[in-house]
């Protein structure tokens, strides 16, 4: 029973600390301050993973532990640092709307999150009904950060959080198979290149990546 408490408690921390770095990744204005939120966002991912595939008995989880680690963690962020510090990019990060507005909707969408979840699942296991709203919520939340920013970096990082939250959902609905965790995440590996390759391209373009030269170069007005 108190085995059963504790991971109910540590999966809730877990999850919950995601939701809580989602929204410091919507209070940024800083490239590197955002990366590096995110890769701390990345790690708890790991860490909760690892922790579902304890709790489990799941070993095949620890590969997708393994990979939000090593992937997420360390190696998008580095480059994207590095992307940045190439292209020159200005560091600072435009925003559609006030930090203030985003912050309440993000709020609005977490409670949205739980409402919605918890009366779809009421006859789910309440660690997997729990895990489930928190995921949404780390899903719009990454959404909300892809649509509020306009810099085109700042969108990338809003794809992978997006792309975090779904993997806390798999693993806390009792996983995935092996082999479409690796297909996911080799996906995700190739959509970055690729995002990265029209990084470079946009900046040699349009001498920026913000998003509203795009709109500039269509004609087209806020």
């Amino acid at each position: 029973m108190q085995m059963h408490s504790l991971s109910f408690d540590v999966s809730h921390t877990l999850a919950g600390g995601l939701v809580l770095i989602s929204f410091m990744m919507l209070y940024q204005d800083r490239l590197y301050s955002l990366l590096n939120v995110f890769a701390l966002h990345a790690l708890v991912l790991a860490l909760s993973v690892a922790w579902q595939a304890f709790v489990q008995d799941a070993p095949h989880l620890y590969v997708t532990a393994a990979i939000a680690l090593v992937f997420k963690a360390v190696v998008i962020p580095v480059a994207l640092h590095r992307i940045v510090k190439q292209l020159g990019i200005h560091r600072d990060i435009e925003s559609v709307v006030g930090i203030g507005p985003t912050m309440l909707a993000g709020m609005g969408l977490v409670a949205l999150s739980m409402v919605l979840m918890l009366r779809v699942t009421p006859e789910a296991d309440p660690l997997a009904r729990e895990d489930l709203a928190f995921a949404l919520s780390v899903v719009l939340l990454g959404l909300l950060v892809m649509v509020t920013r306009r810099n085109a970096v700042s969108q990338v990082v809003g794809f992978m959080s997006l792309e975090n939250g779904l993997v806390l959902a798999a693993t806390g609905a009792k996983g995935m198979p092996l082999v479409v965790e690796i297909s996911v995440a080799f996906s995700i590996l190739i959509a970055f290149i690729v995002i990265g390759i029209f990084l470079f391209r946009i900046r040699e373009r349009f001498d920026s990546v913000d998003i509203s030269a795009l709109d500039d170069f269509r004609g087209e007005r806020r």
